[in-house]
C-alpha cells in the first residue's frame, strides 16, 4: 500500500485565507462584480459574482408610470394659477404629440437658436391647416428642438375653453385664453407665449388661398410685447395647410352649430371619421429672428402707428420667409 502524502500543516494558511475571504467579499462602493473565495477551487481561486443587473428601460419607464400614477390618485402635483400642469405635459401629452411630429408630420426644425434661453419671448405664428394642429406641432418644437426644452404656453380662441374635455386638456398643456392680460403676466414671469393673430380668419380660409396671411388684427400682440418688455419672434409653417384642404364651407350648419365654419375637404364629410385623418404632409417650422421691443419707452405701448409698423413687420417678415421656403421644398409630402 502506498504511503499517503503528507502535506505540511502550516498554521498561517487559514489565517491568510480568512484573511482573504473578508478582504474580497467585503462591500465595495465603486463599480464590478464582487469577489468572492471559490471553496472548491483551493485555496488562492477566486470567483466573480455579477453585480446586480440595472433595471432596464421598460422596468424604469414601468416604475415611472407607476409613480406618475399615484401621484395623480394622491393629488400630489402641481398646477400654476392658469391650470398649467408641467408633469402631465411632458410625460403625458408629449408623448403623445411626438409621434405625431416625428414619425406623421417628420417636422423640420430650423432657427430654434433664435429663441431666447431664459427669459420671456412672444413667438407670433401663421394659422392654418382647418383644425389647430400646427400650434400643437410648434409646442413641441420649441419643446424637443430648444436646449434648454423650454414649454410655449399658447394663447387660445374662447371656443377652445367652452368645449368639454378639451378645455381641461388646454389649461393642462399651458394654454390660456388669449386676453392682453394673460399674455403679459406670462411674459412677466418669464414664459414664452405663443400667438397665432390670424385666428379662426387663418386656420379657416379657402385651400386656394393657402400660405396667403389673413390680416392680424389690431395689434394687440405687440403692444403686449411692448409693455413687458419681451422680444418677438416670428415663426413660419409650411405643411399645415394641406393637411385638411378645405375645398367648401357649409356655412348654414356652422351656424346651427356654433362654430366659425364647417369645413369640406376631399375626404370630410364623405368618409366619416376617416376623413378626420390629416394627410402627412412633410412640415418645416422656421422661428425667424427676434424684434427686440425693450428700447421702447412705455408710453410706445399707446402709440398706435409704432403698434401698426411693428405688426407689418412681423407680418411681412413671415410671408417672406412662408415664400422662401416653399420654394425650397421639394414636394408636399416629401
Amino acid at each position: 500500500m502506498a504511503d499517503a502524502k503528507v502535506i505540511p500543516f502550516d498554521e498561517d494558511r487559514p489565517r491568510r485565507r480568512a484573511r482573504r475571504v473578508r478582504a474580497v467579499t467585503a462591500p465595495d462602493a465603486g463599480a464590478g462584480p464582487v469577489v468572492a473565495a471559490d471553496p472548491d477551487a483551493g485555496s488562492g481561486a477566486v470567483s466573480a459574482v455579477p453585480a446586480p443587473a440595472a433595471p432596464s428601460g421598460w422596468e424604469r419607464r414601468l416604475a415611472g408610470g407607476l409613480a406618475f400614477l399615484r401621484r395623480r390618485v394622491t393629488g400630489d402635483y402641481e398646477v400654476d394659477d392658469f391650470g398649467y400642469d408641467k408633469e402631465l405635459t411632458d410625460q403625458v401629452l408629449m408623448s403623445v404629440l411626438r409621434p405625431v411630429f416625428d414619425k406623421y408630420f417628420r417636422v423640420e426644425v430650423k432657427g430654434i437658436e433664435n429663441i431666447p434661453k431664459e427669459g420671456g419671448a412672444l413667438i407670433v405664428a401663421n394659422h392654418s391647416g382647418t383644425l389647430p394642429l400646427d400650434g400643437l406641432m410648434m409646442q413641441v418644437a420649441v419643446h424637443d428642438h430648444h436646449p434648454a426644452q423650454r414649454h410655449l404656453r399658447l394663447l387660445a380662441a374662447d371656443l377652445v375653453f367652452m368645449l368639454p374635455v378639451v378645455n381641461e386638456l388646454a389649461r393642462k398643456a399651458g394654454h390660456t385664453l388669449a386676453c392682453a392680460e394673460d399674455a403679459q403676466r406670462l411674459l412677466e414671469a418669464g414664459e414664452l407665449v405663443g400667438v397665432m393673430p390670424e385666428g379662426f380668419k387663418g386656420i379657416g380660409k379657402p385651400f386656394e388661398d393657402r400660405y396667403k396671411l389673413q390680416r392680424f388684427g389690431r395689434g394687440g400682440f405687440v403692444s403686449t410685447a411692448l409693455r413687458a418688455g419681451t422680444p418677438i419672434v416670428p415663426c413660419s409653417i409650411v405643411g399645415a395647410e394641406e393637411i385638411y384642404p378645405m375645398i367648401g364651407n357649409a356655412k348654414t350648419l356652422a351656424r346651427l352649430l356654433g362654430i366659425p365654419y364647417f369645413p369640406i375637404t376631399p375626404t370630410f364629410p364623405w368618409l366619416g371619421p376617416l376623413g378626420a385623418v390629416p394627410l402627412p404632409t412633410k412640415w418645416t417650422i422656421q422661428f425667424g429672428e427676434p424684434i427686440p421691443t425693450d428700447g421702447y419707452p412705455p408710453e410706445a405701448a399707446e402709440d398706435p402707428m409704432l403698434m401698426f409698423n411693428l405688426t407689418d413687420q412681423v407680418r411681412e417678415q413671415i410671408q417672406h420667409t412662408l415664400y422662401k421656403l416653399l420654394v425650397q421644398r421639394r414636394s408636399v409630402f416629401f
